[in-house]
């Protein structure tokens, strides 16, 4: 697995890298994941790191021009990994992970697998990198086209990302396969933490005992819709509705920390800086309800499912993706980006408790019927060995479609 990023940070897109990772050697199968020199080494993985690059030495999160050198490193140490080992296939995560797997698929002679979890130039404007008015808006669009062509099968975190990748893309809906964030129901239990317990790390955080507690876990970004989250608590504050913020994450923490001080909402808001993925379900258990207020309408929102595998009623902007995951059992905010709609949302849903212990019930059997890790490793492998059997005897089937003008 090429992984262009620091594999692993507790996020969504490195849980799903170590997500299909675990289900796959459940299935007996070795998996080599080849990353950026950051990261948190975990037991039983394969990780082959980068050299560091002399002047930076912290994390990349989403888009960056450092992310250039980051990728000519990946690459060379992806060479050096296939050339001294035998693998029967690369599997490329992200746009850049698919185009360094392309070469390095090439120079082993083994097909490539790519995996995306959105669009490439929705997430660079999403992102503030790229201006969808600007001179190179199109040819980043050119390369994400050439891109989405050159693996033999694309698997894609979310219908919608499939859907844009036909219709926008001309990818062979033959090599396109939707492969949905999951989540493990028994890493992610609503009985993980016992009200004794809840009540006692609640104290140790501040949290007043006499207020629900609305609970995010994430990165935290304005892409990720964190201002419009705060701005939700402080309409929430001015309505008089009783609630508690516990916003779980990073980076950025003392940045939006002061913007709760600007807000006036410091006694209603708690952060608790990087919650390592192992501690995700007791800092989740001490949330009554959970929010999602993600504002990309083409990126996968995994957090959502460790949402509803904790049997934790959600409020959410209404994408598709939401609408994806939580089916007719979200509370939804629209339109998306406001922050007075996502504090009504949370609002109708707080004026309820007595509903969220079946709502909760009803999220999590959902999710188990969905969206589990060990059925999308099945999925995953009937891929893998499907491809490989196609490019074993007729080659790579032809790509479809004719690019965008630049």
């Amino acid at each position: 697995m090429v992984a262009p990023t620091s594999f692993f940070l507790d996020y969504g897109c490195h849980v799903r890298i170590l997500e299909e990772t675990r289900a796959l050697q459940r299935l007996g199968h070795q998996v080599t994941i080849v990353t950026y020199f950051l990261g948190r080494d975990l037991p039983d993985l394969d990780i082959v790191r980068t050299r560091p690059t002399p002047w930076r030495s912290d994390y990349e999160v989403g888009s960056s021009l450092h992310k250039i050198a980051f990728d000519a490193f990946l690459t060379w140490t992806g060479v050096k990994t296939v050339l001294g080992r035998d693998f029967d296939l690369i599997h490329g995560h992200l746009h850049e992970g698919a185009l360094i797997g392309y070469l390095l698929s090439r120079l082993k002679g083994v097909p490539l697998v790519a995996d995306f979890q959105g669009s490439m130039t929705s997430e660079m404007v999403d992102h503030h990198f790229l201006n969808p008015d600007g001179p190179w808006y199109r040819w980043a669009q050119l390369l994400e086209w050439r891109i989405a062509h050159l693996p033999d099968a694309i698997v894609t975190s979310t219908q919608m990302t499939a859907i844009l990748l036909e219709q926008d893309f001309a990818c062979n809906d033959g090599c396109v396969y939707p492969l949905p964030d999951c989540v493990s129901l028994d890493f992610f239990r609503p009985d993980v933490l016992d009200e004794e317990a809840v009540a006692e790390r609640r104290a140790a955080l501040g949290i007043p005992d006499d207020r629900p507690v609305v609970a995010y876990l994430g990165l935290l970004a304005d892409y990720q819709g964190t201002p419009h989250l705060l701005q939700a608590a402080s309409c929430l504050k001015k309505r008089g509705i009783p609630c508690h913020f516990l916003i779980m994450g990073f980076p950025g923490v003392e940045r939006y920390r002061r913007m709760a001080v600007e807000l006036s909402i410091a006694d209603r808001v708690t952060f608790t800086g990087k919650v390592p993925y192992e501690d995700a379900p007791s800092h989740l258990a001490m949330g009554d309800v959970a929010v999602a207020p993600k504002l990309s309408t083409t990126e996968g929102a995994g957090k959502i499912l460790n949402y509803m595998a904790m049997a934790l009623p959600t409020v959410a902007f209404d994408t598709p993706i939401s609408r994806e995951y939580l089916g007719t059992l979200g509370a939804y905010a629209a339109p998306v980006g406001d922050a007075g709609a996502l504090a009504g949302a949370i609002e109708s849903l707080l004026q309820v408790p007595e509903s969220w212990h079946d709502l909760g019930r009803r999220l999590r059997l959902r999710a188990g019927r969905h969206f589990s890790w060990d059925r999308s490793g099945r999925h995953l492998l009937k891929i893998y060995r499907s491809v490989l059997s196609d490019v074993g005897e007729r080659g790579k089937p032809p790509s479809s479609g004719s690019p965008p003008s630049a």
